[in-house]
């Protein structure tokens, strides 16, 4: 389902209205700045909500947003024309004139972007100008930019419009909250507002064009739409590197050219000089990683880019336009120059065009081959800036995949001399079949140790197993003990101390911090290596006793625990998690599952648990009316549930009321399009320590 997802999303929202988290109103923030600066008109915002005022709320919030976005706006018309207007390229000449020469064109380029930001009256004829207002973000508030970067004005912006009867309006603010915050997304109780909006369209007023014209592309493709899906992914192309020049430019505000201050106290001119500029081709080189990252995203989409040259070349095989096809393969082998599948296409294609032209005049891409020249450089000169600079950094490669080899399509060419076999599809960006989710389960749990409890039919289900003795007491304890070093509050849930009920404090930690912690010393590398070993024998045994015939990819890996809070009755009638389904948005009063990427890619969950010293807690299945339970389970030490993602089984956890309660969390996908990065990142620390200690990674587990 794309953006404008209709009226059953509005009614879903509407429900969702009074749910849906604030930060806390402490009092009023004074920001300082020129006036109609966005803190200042966001922090009026928050004021006037906090004071019931809620139609001036909804003025200055949406005030905030406007000029956040003029600015950005005007910041980057700015630099771009400034840039034109003053470059910075090779200077003619050397020695100390040739060094003044470049120094005059930098201070041009200063005083441009300096009169154009400012909108100073001396600007000269012709000098970009800049509204009032152009250099608050220099001056921003550190709480107001995490604010706008978890969409904060849009939850205060929903409960606003809720409350002056703006309902399509307030949807819509919702939705832009909840895409960017899909772990919000939960049932409310019977009493909850129940309205509906006819013909609400919903509309994601932050999305990001060249991601919304990729899950559009997608779509197009899955649905053998070769055509549209042609267009779609070339409008795609050309949103992304509008979005990388703009994300570039805007790396001239980076705020953390300041943090190596030994650069300032120990180096000279030069090293100072190289070091700012390091820091900002950081930046600029982590734009691959932002552009591919979906919003309330930890990972980004794994060979993103270099994905839409493969859908494209397959796509225009399917439409007979050999020549494009075989422009984006080797526009493809830029970024992978070993593939072997995609280098069999570009002799199939050569075959078919040998006979009306030379297939060697077909060139990759230039902006393909730009974009990869430029990015191999920085990548150079990074390594080099560790090297001389001791600036801490580490390359990663976004482009690499690693997924299991599906079927190739095949048809037989129509000229005996030609390939028998039409070009393949890369692995990573095929639809994945899904399971038969009545019939495929019963396989073997892979270990002797690992108890049977319940499947679907014991569990009053679909797709459901519960299992003892998956870890041991030692490992529980030693797990426990590692979780209390490294958790933070509200790990992987936006930083909020209680996400899901306001009664629970909620920790977390990722599988990526928990080996950091232990390869630092400050939790015992044993313990963080096991952290990761029974998360990978959950993924072998789900995979196994499901029956799939795909690999199954980490989507996210989770240490969590629960505790209520000191001032909280243990009589509570809430739920520590509200009834929900994980890879869509439960309404119960219609018993619709609305889906939405990244949310929808999840295929299967597992929770496997470390403790039972507390009291409440029981993981709950229930209907589609997430009020009838069907199956409840008192969590113990090694017991682990695991079920498939979607509407055929909603969930929840009832109310801890005394004692903390401790689990890893753990969901799965079948499409490694969407596998967790910070996995593959943990997968490549493990690899390098079994290399280091001479381990077979076979033997691990």
């Amino acid at each position: 389902m794309r953006g404008g997802g209709g009226c059953g999303w509005a009614r879903l929202l509407l429900l969702l209205l009074p749910l849906l988290p604030l930060p806390l109103l402490g009092g009023s923030a004074h920001a300082r700045g020129p006036p109609q600066s966005f803190e200042l008109l966001y922090n009026r915002g928050v004021e006037a909500f906090s004071a019931g005022d809620f139609e001036a709320a909804v003025r200055y919030l949406e005030q905030a947003l406007s000029s956040r976005r003029r600015l950005r706006e005007e910041r980057l018309r700015c630099r771009l024309e400034c840039g034109a207007r003053a470059s910075l390229g090779p200077v003619r000449g050397g020695g100390p004139a040739g060094e003044l020469r470049f120094l005059r064109a930098l201070l041009e380029r200063v005083r441009c972007a300096r009169r154009c930001e400012r909108g100073d009256e001396a600007s000269g004829p012709g000098e970009p100008s800049a509204p009032a207002g152009a250099r608050s973000l220099s001056r921003s508030l550190a709480d107001v930019r995490l604010d706008f970067q978890k969409r904060m004005p849009y939850s205060y912006l929903q409960q606003a419009y809720s409350q002056t009867n703006q309902m399509e309006k307030a949807a819509e603010a919702a939705y832009t909250f909840l895409m960017a915050n899909p772990e919000h997304m939960v049932v409310p109780p019977e009493d909850g507002n129940t309205e509906t909006v006819a013909g609400a369209k919903l509309v994601d007023r932050e999305a990001q064009p060249h991601l919304e014209c990729y899950r559009e592309a997608v779509e197009y493709y899955e649905a053998d739409e070769f055509q549209l899906a042609i267009e779609s992914f070339e409008q795609a192309l050309k949103e992304y590197f509008t979005a990388d020049r703009e994300c570039r430019v805007l790396c001239e505000w980076s705020q953390s050219y300041g943090d190596n201050d030994h650069l300032a106290t120990t180096d000279g001119f030069y090293e100072v000089i190289a070091g700012l500029y390091s820091q900002r081709l950081i930046c600029e080189h982590n734009c691959v990683r932002d552009l591919a990252t979906w919003p309330g995203q930890l990972s980004p989409i794994e060979n993103f880019l270099p994905l839409h040259y493969d859908y494209l070349q397959f796509s225009y095989y399917q439409v007979g336009n050999y020549v494009k096809a075989l422009e984006c393969s080797r526009s493809y082998l830029l970024f992978h120059p070993d593939d072997e599948d995609v280098k069999d296409n570009v002799k199939y294609y050569e075959s078919v065009l040998e006979e009306s032209m030379d297939p060697q005049t077909i060139r990759p891409r230039e902006d393909a081959t730009i974009f990869m020249k430029r990015h191999k450089l920085e990548a150079e000169l990074l390594r080099s800036a560790v090297v001389n600079l001791g600036i801490p950094y580490t390359e990663q490669n976004y482009w690499t995949y690693d997924g299991g080899q599906q079927e190739d399509a095949q048809v037989l060419s129509e000229a005996g001399s030609r390939m028998a076999a039409a070009p393949k599809q890369s692995v990573g960006k095929q639809p994945v079949p899904k399971p038969d989710r009545d019939l495929r389960e019963g396989g073997p749990l892979l270990y002797s140790h690992v108890k049977f409890v319940y499947n679907s039919e014991q569990l009053n289900g679909t797709q459901r197993m519960l299992l003892d003795n998956v870890l041991s007491e030692e490992e529980c304890r030693e797990l426990q003990s590692m979780a209390s070093r490294i958790m933070l509050a509200g790990s992987g849930y936006q930083g909020e101390v209680s996400p899901l009920t306001p009664n629970e404090k909620f920790e977390g930690a990722t599988i990526l911090r928990a080996l950091k912690f232990g390869y630092e010393g400050r939790v015992p590398l044993k313990s963080a290596r096991l952290f990761y070993d029974v998360s990978e024998k959950a993924r072998k045994i789900v995979q196994s006793y499901f029956m799939l015939n795909s690999t199954l990819y980490f989507s996210f890996t989770h240490l969590v625990c629960r505790t209520p809070l000191s001032d909280q009755p243990q009589n509570r009638d809430d739920l520590s998690h509200p009834i929900h389904a994980d890879n869509c948005f439960l309404d119960s009063d219609t018993n619709e599952c609305w889906k939405e990427f990244p949310l929808a890619a999840r295929d299967y969950s597992a929770i496997l648990y470390m403790n039972e010293d507390f009291e409440g807690g029981e993981f709950i299945f229930t209907g589609m009316d997430s009020q009838t339970v069907t199956a409840s389970i008192k969590p113990k030490c090694g017991r682990m549930v695991s079920f498939s993602s979607g509407r055929e089984n909603p969930h929840g956890v009832k109310a801890v009321t005394k004692g903390q309660r401790c689990a890893v969390a753990l969901w799965f996908t079948l499409d490694p399009l969407y596998r967790e990065l910070e996995r593959l990142q943990a997968d490549e620390m493990i690899r390098q320590w079994n290399h280091e200690q001479s381990i077979n990674p076979k033997d691990e587990l």
